[in-house]
C-alpha cells in the first residue's frame, strides 16, 4: 500500500516536490531505499499530515484513509 501511495504522490510534480521538501528525502534516497520501512513510513506520514492529500490518495488507491493511517502506524513500530 505504501509503494502505491508513493506512486500516487509522485504522479503529481507539485506534490512530489512537497514530499521531498517536507520529508528531506531525495530522489536518490527514494530510488535506493524504495522498500525501506523508514522511507515508506515517511511517505505515509506525509499523506497523514495533510488531510486533503490523504483523502485523495485513499480514493485513488481504493482504500479508506484509516487504512493508510494504520499502515503508517505499522511501519513506525
Amino acid at each position: 500500500m505504501a509503494l502505491s501511495a508513493l506512486g500516487w504522490v509522485l504522479s503529481d510534480s507539485q506534490r512530489a516536490e512537497r514530499l521531498l521538501s517536507l520529508t528531506g528525502l531525495t530522489p536518490d534516497v527514494l530510488r535506493d531505499n524504495l522498500t525501506d520501512r523508514a522511507t515508506l513510513s515517511a511517505v505515509l506520514g506525509f499523506l497523514e499530515a495533510h488531510e486533503p492529500d490523504l483523502l485523495l490518495a485513499a480514493d485513488a488507491l481504493n482504500v479508506t484513509p484509516d487504512a493508510l493511517v494504520k499502515a503508517h502506524a505499522e511501519l513506525t513500530r
